[in-house]
């Protein structure tokens, strides 16, 4: 099974900024897209953001739009996030996921999660 790994989540106050990143363990994994999800206390996991190699389209949830940005090596199955002018409300565990080249549409591979807390 390949595993994700994210990295880059930490403690930041509110306005400041904070890099993701996100590598597959095996680079045998043949990705069509990659994208975040997160998931606040007592609330569901959400999406963030998505990108697909293909074509380079990205996808955003309203709630990041502006702020956030996706970017990626497609070679290396290796993608990130930027978050800029974080609040409060973005505080939750982030994911990193994949859709296979074999199974385009399900995002079946994820990473265990990275922790960003934003203070007031």
């Amino acid at each position: 099974q390949v595993q994700l790994v994210e990295s880059g989540g930490g403690l930041v106050q509110a306005g400041g900024s904070l890099r993701l990143s996100c590598a597959a363990s095996e680079r045998t994994l043949s990705t069509y897209r990659m994208g975040w999800f997160r998931q606040a206390p007592g609330k569901e996991r959400e999406f963030v953001a998505h990108i697909t190699w293909s074509d380079g389209s990205t996808l955003y949830a309203d709630s990041v739009k502006g702020r956030f940005t996706i970017s990626g090596d497609n070679a290396r199955n290796t993608e990130y996030l930027q978050m800029n002018s974080l609040k409060p409300e973005d505080t939750a565990v982030y994911y990193c996921a994949a859709q296979a080249q074999s199974n385009r549409g399900v995002w079946a591979h994820w990473g265990q999660g990275t922790q960003v807390t934003v203070s007031s």
